[in-house]
């Protein structure tokens, strides 16, 4: 474990000097989300009105979005993915399959490193932002709750990082992956409901989205911390959850086995 602690250090390192970028990222990322917060207080109605929208209350949909976009903040794959890619192409991994170091989890090092930096630096604007709306934030339901929303944003950090991972593999097969990636950009985006929350849907497409991995990228975590998922729900939902992990592990594991067998590199 010391080199991949090294490689840590590394990265951290490394990522400080995009701390700037970082900072202003996260607070230009925020107006997206203020234009949707104003969006559902337009469709609520007046705040006292006390209009509730499929068991949402306006401060409930409202800190939908705002603990949403903490654990998009500890969770989202920036440039790992299109950096794995390179590296294929470029025919920079050929110096990881001749030393002692695991590609994946050297990856996963850089990519910790990278949410790391990004998180402190975007702790900052986002809590400015959450000083004006503090009125419309709700607390956790519990303390439990709480613990359980933690390790659900860990564990949808590490399933949305060997997704990337996996879908940047193909590099291995195809020259352009930039279609691979957007393509599934866009559908996490939607079926992890960075949209919306899925129990919005019609309950059958809700069943459908919580047999994939997607919902558990960010509408899972949410969902633990307002109470919406709660019980043995929760507990049942955690374990899906450890499942998906395993199987995105193992997948990444055999995707890059195969890669190996056809990666090529010549030149000096």
């Amino acid at each position: 474990m010391g080199k991949y602690l090294h490689v840590l250090s590394i990265g951290l390192q490394n990522t400080l000097v995009y701390r700037a970028n970082f900072l202003f990222r996260a607070a230009f990322g925020l107006i997206p989300l203020a234009g949707t917060l104003y969006l559902w207080r337009a469709i609520y109605g007046e705040p006292g009105a006390g209009a509730v929208i499929n068991g949402y209350t306006l401060a409930q949909m409202m800190s939908y979005y705002l603990v949403l976009t903490m654990v998009d903040a500890f969770t989202a794959v920036a440039e790992d993915d299109w950096q794995i890619a390179g590296d294929i192409k470029d025919g920079q991994i050929s110096q990881f399959l001749l030393k002692p170091i695991d590609y994946l989890q050297y990856r996963l090092s850089l990519y910790a490193a990278g949410r790391l930096i990004y998180t402190t630096c975007a702790l900052v604007p986002v809590a400015v932002f959450l000083a004006f709306q503090w009125s419309a934030v709700v607390g956790p339901v519990s303390v439990l709750a709480l613990g359980q929303t933690a390790l659900a944003t860990l564990l949808a950090g590490m399933l949305q990082f060997f997704i990337a991972y996996t879908v940047a593999l193909l590099a291995f097969w195809v020259l352009d992956v930039s279609t691979f990636i957007f393509t599934q950009f866009a559908l996490e985006y939607i079926a992890s409901g960075h949209l919306f929350p899925l129990d919005l849907l019609p309950p059958w497409l809700h069943q459908v989205l919580m047999g994939t991995p997607y919902p558990y990228l960010a509408y899972f975590p949410v969902g633990l911390y307002l109470g919406r998922i709660s019980g043995n729900a929760a507990w049942l939902g955690l374990g899906i959850q450890i499942f998906w992990v395993l199987a995105a592990y193992l997948l990444a594991r055999l995707v890059f086995r195969l890669g190996v067998r056809k990666y090529s590199a010549v030149g000096g």
